[in-house]
């Protein structure tokens, strides 16, 4: 900065503003100052900045698996959002979600200095003892529960199912059948509660549920068997890519969806109106989800102050070819 105020011939107070873009210099002397920048490849050095206003306009997140679409695509709006309010993002994959690796992964971006931290955690740790995060770090949680130890932003896993099953319910299907996702999922356990609590509100028999992995083979898997199962008419998968792998496999054993078996999934990824026949499916917004937990980071930051509870962003129903009344029997 010295090197670039005494070739333009001005103070450093004014090379700095000028590099801040600061109001009150005047246009050609600012035309100047960037044109000496240039010359001699000065670059602000926003370490520096940042230690000496205390803040560093990073956001850091912490993330445990990129393969769910979920987590993939909250990732992308958070990215998104984040950039939109003047701040970066600093990513710390976490391979297995352990005590220990989390608070390595918080050790990781305190040296890299971030203001906040968002955790994508898919996995069921947060309400248990397995995983606590540091205290005094501001902290938002996604697709977790974390109870009313931090605060946490999901879409409404409970009432997607609902509409859902309800769906098919209301279509004619005596019950549904269900494929849930891994066992560790939050999202899965919650989803896969809702469906047993809808049919049972119902007063609707409740068959035995098929696990899957989330994986398009796994939901196939699931699909070979429900089609040995005379009064399997509708089935609700907890994802769009297994709601593929059960359409896969129904067609191979000669079942016609809808006129034989009702399908629904759960994501509303963009390929589900492409699959044959288009994926009736529960929409989850991961934008808004990423929107609000940016918003959520920085209004911690800056109050200075810890949040907790649950933000629930809205789910919707999108109905296309995958269902249809029963047949008639």
């Amino acid at each position: 900065m010295a090197d670039v105020a005494r070739v333009a011939g001005v103070s450093s107070q004014t090379v700095s503003r000028v590099s801040n873009g600061s109001a009150g210099v005047v246009d050609t002397t600012r035309e100047q100052v960037l044109a000496v920048m240039r010359e001699l490849g000065y670059r602000p050095n926003s370490a520096a900045r940042a230690l000496k206003r205390g803040a560093f306009r990073t956001i850091g997140v912490i993330l445990f698996s990129l393969a769910s679409t979920g987590n993939s695509r909250t990732l992308e709006a958070i990215a998104t959002h984040a950039a939109h309010e003047g701040y970066a993002i600093t990513l710390i994959p976490v391979a297995v979600p352990t005590q220990d690796s989390v608070l390595g992964a918080f050790t990781r971006l305190g040296e890299l200095a971030v203001d906040g931290i968002i955790v994508i955690m898919e996995v069921h740790l947060l309400d248990t003892a397995t995983v606590t995060l540091p205290p005094n770090v501001q902290v938002v949680v996604a697709d977790s529960d974390a109870g009313n130890l931090y605060s946490v932003v999901d879409t409404d896993q409970a009432d997607g199912t609902r509409q859902a099953v309800s769906h098919l319910l209301d279509l004619g299907h005596h019950t549904v059948w269900h494929v849930t996702g891994p066992e560790e999922s939050f999202a899965s356990n919650r989803r896969a509660l809702a469906w047993r609590q809808t049919l049972e509100a119902a007063d609707r028999p409740v068959p035995p549920p098929l696990s899957g992995d989330w994986s398009a083979e796994s939901g196939y898997q699931a699909g070979l068997r429900l089609a040995e199962e005379p009064g399997c008419t509708a089935v609700f998968a907890a994802n769009d890519q297994m709601a593929l792998g059960i359409l896969r496999a129904l067609h191979e054993r000669g079942k016609s969806i809808p006129e034989d078996v009702s399908v629904v999934g759960f994501d509303d990824i963009p390929e589900a109106n492409s699959f044959i026949p288009p994926l009736t499916t529960v929409h989850q917004d991961f934008a808004e989800v990423g929107r609000r937990c940016v918003q959520g980071v920085l209004r911690q930051i800056e109050r200075a102050e810890h949040e907790t509870g649950t933000t629930l962003v809205p789910t919707r129903l999108v109905v296309r070819g995958s269902t249809a009344p029963p047949p008639s029997r």
